[in-house]
């Protein structure tokens, strides 16, 4: 009797192990419909992606950077020219 029971108990965990590996392929499938549906909701939004905002971000900072760089040039030259049209 107990090699009957052992073969129940067998076929249970069997049974557990692949409800399990289909719930996890479920879970996969499910995420991955998510992932695209998301994507295309916020692709719809016209949404940027977080490289594309540091990358223009940071173009920003080096054009402010250059920009008061060149108006500290123009500053110096201006005193320049007055200096010398006195």
């Amino acid at each position: 009797m107990s090699t009957g029971a052992n073969r129940i108990l067998d076929d249970f965990a069997k049974l557990m192990t692949d409800a399990a590996g289909a719930a996890q392929g479920v879970r996969r499938e499910m995420e991955a419909a998510f992932r695209a549906q998301a994507e295309g909701w916020l692709n719809s939004l016209d949404v940027v992606k977080r490289e594309e905002f540091e990358a223009v971000k940071e173009m920003a900072a080096k054009a402010r950077d250059e920009n008061d760089a060149l108006l500290a040039r123009i500053a110096a030259l201006e005193a320049r020219l007055a200096e010398t049209g006195k």
